[in-house]
């Protein structure tokens, strides 16, 4: 792969011009994902908040973090299983129902913020928001890509094996079997519409 050096403001600024670029009659979800712990996909889509108000666009933040499945079903398998993490953490169908589905052609556009409080274990019962026409939805995660959710624009912070493992935080690295798992059945860097990779936050590259 071949990766262009970018600031981490200019890149900002060509993701800001990309996604306000959609026609006004539209609603785009933007997903932004990452590996836990050893990137920060929310620390890019809350940079994008400002720049996108000021173009004229209504912004929603959301986090797949909000739409995790249940404790007892998470930890069915003990609290460390890298498998569970890969396929069942996410609550795909909730995120595909309350946040995709209304901003389709013939939705209500009346989107979730969020669906599951995962610390407390409990349902946050938030009220919906209602997007106007051209509204942006922001969505933050890890290992979104190839579960058949339709975003608009998909960017994956992507790390090489060698700084993955090493930016892991002690504590999470029993994930890893599950990053590397999807970077072998989904194939991130070939999926994603943008790629940037991560090994120094500060001085991130696009993939060209």
């Amino acid at each position: 792969m071949r990766f262009r050096p970018i600031s981490f403001d200019r890149l900002v600024t060509e993701l800001a011009e990309r996604i306000g670029s959609w026609p006004a009659d539209r609603n785009p979800v933007v997903a932004f994902d990452g590996a836990a712990g050893a990137s920060d996909p929310a620390e890019l889509a809350d940079a994008l908040v400002d720049p996108l108000r000021i173009a004229g666009r209504e912004v929603l933040r959301v986090s797949a973090w909000d739409f995790l499945r249940p404790a007892s079903l998470r930890f069915e398998r003990g609290r460390h299983d890298p498998d569970t993490r890969y396929e069942d953490w996410l609550d795909v169908g909730a995120l595909r129902r309350e946040v995709l589905d209304p901003l389709r052609p013939g939705g209500t556009g009346e989107v979730l913020p969020a669906l599951w409080d995962a610390e407390a274990d409990r349902a946050y019962r938030l009220p919906r928001a209602t997007l106007s026409r051209g509204a942006v939805v922001l969505v933050d995660g890890e290992l979104l890509l190839g579960r058949g959710l339709d975003f608009d624009l998909s960017v994956h912070l992507w790390l090489s094996p060698a700084a993955l493992n090493r930016n892991t935080p002690a504590d999470g690295r029993w994930a890893l079997p599950a990053y590397e798992r999807y970077e072998r059945e989904v194939s991130p860097t070939d999926t994603a519409d943008v790629v940037v990779r991560m090994d120094r936050p500060r001085n991130p590259a696009v993939k060209d």
